[in-house]
């Protein structure tokens, strides 16, 4: 082979240079401009809090228990889709703070930008809405339009506000999925699928075009639960009768045929309202009620991440001896080190053992809010909990709106399990599932053949039929991995064998009903597992660190970046689609979810300890 002249390598290393060059002076300007922007906003002052002002609730996007990064590139641009997300906590702590500052008079809730919100994490919301209201001060929810998780949280008002033009879509809870089995018959698919558990229903929508009735039924269950549990608290906090809810749901129809079709005086008229008004009359309202308008003449009021930045700043961080470290469990589980939002195995086990190693942390509470994933991810996880019991940290884990499957898995062996009453938990049991398409190959002409050292060599191949050895195997595993799951289970919660099966085969349970049975110890937020976690451990002054995954400066700055890049800063919308790029969104949903689910099945041996229907209620 010719090699390349003197001259050519000579202009070639000249290019290169330049190359490098224009590269290098590209990022030094990106950087360059991304701490003009970051220093200019760091620099600016932050404007006094107004002398009297209502506490505004004004949740955009959706609350959790931990926020997904935010590349700040991905605020700048132009048609930026950024969901919005609020901490949960950071709710919680702001309406607590307020409940205190005399130059708070009232609380409003403007709800119209909450995409969802779980009816577990309202209830935990409600704790610290009652003890505002206990202060003697007024709770105000006021709305063009409630959809269900917005008024469960509208609710908890001394007096809801809805437009003329308005309504409270309340509906019920459903679970309701695609299913491929005709699909994937048409295109010559198969879908092997391997379970412990008779009712682990993960494989159901690649083997059935419908909900098998048994499914039906133990979802059904739970479900109930949940609405008995929203219908319940809707009713005793707007003193309605019993069935109230139902009442609205079904017979609406009815109602507005037989009179002038309005809903808003629908809503009003069973109770779910208190009045009716336009927002120019609410906004008088409120600003009568607080005392105090703005500039513009609107009510005087203060957005709640704005009051808890605000109190942050300028209040005296609480320093105790001993500390309680709380880590966040957050999606699905996948094995190795996963971003915040996901569960990476090796991710949430390097944050226990941080734990482990902090002489300061006495506890630790662990928030599982995670339908499960990965099998080796899960145990991963376990083991490091187990470490931190052997080490004499107690580990308390706090359920939050779903501890299903996996979430489970990691969760069974802590000192002690607090879920709330509509936590979606249990599901134990473990499935194996993947696809062949040896026939949609040959269905275009195209054939797999060649040899082997053994029987089993290229049998993981998607080109080729499903080894029947292979196949035995794969259950066998299933078997085993089942068998230790329930084992786990049975050490951890202090049951025999025939206890955990009575509830486990995959069957899932509302945390109210957990109890019951025994899968879980107490009902309560995660305010009560910290609580708990701390008598555990003997403690009574103690500070509680939040840990995330350690970042590098250089993933430290971008995500400083996009946290003050607000929407307030630089007049942006993050907080929904366009409505084009959004219809397109539900087009393509069924898509979107079958690779959602695809990208999930990344456990080396093919095992998964998930709850699919779990995460499919609405």
């Amino acid at each position: 082979m010719s090699h390349p002249s003197p001259v050519r390598r000579f202009f070639a290393a000249i290019w290169n240079a330049i190359t490098w060059l224009r590269i290098a002076s590209a990022n030094l300007l990106f950087l360059a401009l991304l701490a003009i922007l970051y220093f200019a906003l760091a620099d600016r002052a932050p404007e006094p809090l107004p002398a009297k002002a209502a506490l505004l609730l004004d949740l955009s996007g959706f609350v959790v228990d931990q926020k997904t990064p935010v590349d700040p590139l991905q605020m700048l641009g132009a048609a930026s889709s950024v969901p919005h997300e609020v901490l949960v906590r950071d709710v919680t702590e702001a309406i607590e703070k307020a409940a205190e500052d005399p130059a708070v008079p009232a609380l409003v809730m403007e709800l119209d930008y909450l995409v969802h919100v779980s009816i577990s994490h309202v209830l935990e919301i409600a704790d610290a809405l009652e003890a505002f209201r206990a202060s003697g001060k007024p709770i105000i929810a006021v709305g063009d339009y409630f959809t269900q998780p917005q008024y469960l949280l509208a609710s908890y008002a001394d007096e809801v506000i809805l437009h003329p033009l308005g309504t409270v879509g309340i509906e019920g809870y459903a679970v309701y999925q695609n299913y491929y089995a005709e699909l994937l018959e048409k295109v010559s698919v198969n879908v092997h699928v391997f379970r412990g558990g008779k009712y682990k229903s993960l494989a159901e929508p690649w083997l059935r075009n419908d909900m098998s009735p048994v499914e039906k039924d133990l979802t059904r269950a739970w479900l109930d639960d949940l609405w008995r549990e929203y219908t319940g608290v809707v009713e005793g906090n707007r003193k309605l009768a019993g069935g109230t809810l139902n009442n609205y749901v079904e017979g609406m129809a009815q109602r507005l045929s037989a009179g002038d079709g309005d809903q808003a005086k629908d809503a009003q008229a069973m109770g779910l309202a208190d009045r009716l008004m336009s927002r120019t009359e609410a906004n008088d309202y409120l600003a009568d009620l607080v005392g105090a308008r703005n500039d513009d003449g609107l009510y005087e009021a203060v957005p709640f991440e704005e009051y808890l930045w605000h109190r942050k700043i300028t209040g005296l961080p609480h320093t105790a001896p001993d500390h309680i470290a709380v880590i966040t469990a957050q999606g699905n589980m996948l094995p190795g080190e996963q971003p915040p939002g996901t569960v990476g195995g090796d991710s949430l086990a390097w944050l226990i053992n941080d734990a482990m190693n902090d002489d300061k942390v006495r506890a630790i509470v662990l928030r599982v809010n995670s339908p499960g994933g990965s099998l080796f991810a899960a145990e991963v996880i376990r083991e490091q909990v187990e470490a931190a019991q052997e080490a004499g940290l107690p580990v308390v884990v706090s359920m939050g709106p779903m501890a299903a499957s996996g979430g489970y898995y990691i969760a069974a062996g802590a000192d002690q399990i607090w879920a709330l009453p509509t936590t979606i938990t249990g599901s134990i049991g473990v499935i194996a599932a993947f696809p062949t398409v040896e026939e949609l190959l040959q269905r275009g002409g195209i054939h797999t053949d060649g040899v082997g050292t053994t029987s089993l060599a290229g049998s993981l191949r998607l080109d080729r039929p499903l080894n029947p050895q292979l196949a035995q195997s794969l259950q066998s595993g299933i078997d085993h991995a089942y068998a230790v799951f329930r084992g786990i289970v049975a050490e951890g919660r202090g049951m025999t064998l025939e206890q955990v099966d009575a509830v486990a085969e995959g069957r899932v349970w509302s945390g109210a009903d957990a109890k019951e049975v025994g899968l879980v110890d107490a009902l309560g937020g995660l305010d009560d597992a910290i609580a708990a976690a701390a008598e555990l451990a003997g403690i009574d002054d103690y500070q509680v660190d939040y840990l995330d995954e350690s970042l590098t400066p250089s993933q430290q700055f971008l995500q400083q970046m996009a946290e003050r890049l607000s929407v307030e800063s630089l007049g942006l919308s993050t907080t929904g689609r366009s409505d084009s790029v959004a219809a397109l969104v539900r087009l393509a949903q069924p898509l979107l979810n079958i690779a959602r689910e695809i990208e999930a099945l990344q456990d080396p041996r093919h095992l998964y300890v998930r709850c699919l229907p779990c995460a499919a209620y609405q």
